[in-house]
């Protein structure tokens, strides 16, 4: 078991999986005003940084499957870049999806891009069913992250591609140090200031610091299955970029 897996939101009382799913239903509302915020407006260009590996590295992307896909915006930016036949956006908490189901319909995008309630270390979909498979800002949310890995190896097609953005903790001077404060003062004030959830912007700065990254997280990738895994670290290390084949 990974530090991050024993870190819950609210406690002891129920599992990880429930609480993750009480808290982001219990921020929903003011999630994307605070994740822009938060993170300077940089969140998108992370996000635009994995399609954009994508787009290198694939000649056509026709189906897309988005973990943890909150309120859809990644799964928006994936079709508006790759243009796939489908995008199906994963997430436990009804909450966030049902603002990106709103988000999709106010864009004509509904017949391209559905949501469906899955936990993704037990996904419904057969072997080989994406072209590629995306994720962000989640990996330190799983109750088991090894099981979710594995199923994202499964439903990939044989030539399929993994592109995942999670946030980390920097590690040179002077951002390790400046990037302490931030997360430990501001991010906590802010969050309880907009989303009124006590413990959601304490939670998040904790996992962080305990979940796997770099070399670990890449050699965890390869144990469940992924070839030619790489990382990059992004925005003076404060966010790293994953990618592998099939």
């Amino acid at each position: 078991m990974y530090e991050q897996e024993q870190i819950k939101p609210y406690g002891e009382e129920g599992t990880k999986r429930e609480q993750v799913e009480q808290m982001f239903d219990n921020i929903a509302h003011s999630y994307d005003t605070l994740n822009h915020t938060l993170s300077f407006g940089v969140d998108k260009i992370w996000r635009n940084n994995a399609i954009d590996y994508l787009l290198k590295n694939r000649q056509s992307t026709d189906s897309v499957l988005d973990i943890a896909t909150g309120t859809g915006d990644f799964a928006i930016l994936a079709y508006r870049k790759l243009h796939p036949l489908k995008i199906i956006g994963i997430d436990i908490s009804e909450g966030m999806m049902n603002i990106g189901r709103e988000k999709v319909a106010k864009l004509g995008l509904s017949d391209k891009i559905s949501f469906q309630n899955e936990d993704c270390a037990n996904l419904p979909f057969n072997d080989n069913s994406f072209d590629a498979v995306i994720s962000a800002f989640a990996l330190r949310n799983f109750q088991n992250l090894d099981e979710c890995l594995k199923e994202m190896h499964r439903v990939l097609t044989n030539d399929g591609h993994l592109s995942v953005v999670d946030l980390c903790t920097p590690v040179s001077f002077p951002m390790k140090q400046l990037f302490y404060i931030y997360k430990k003062c501001i991010m906590p004030l802010l969050g309880k200031l907009f989303s009124k959830d006590n413990t959601a912007y304490s939670y998040l700065p904790d996992t962080m610091d305990a979940v796997p990254q770099a070399e670990r997280m890449q050699s965890i990738i390869q144990q469940a299955g992924f070839h030619n895994v790489n990382y990059k670290r992004l925005a003076f290390g404060m966010c790293i970029l994953y990618t592998a084949k099939k």
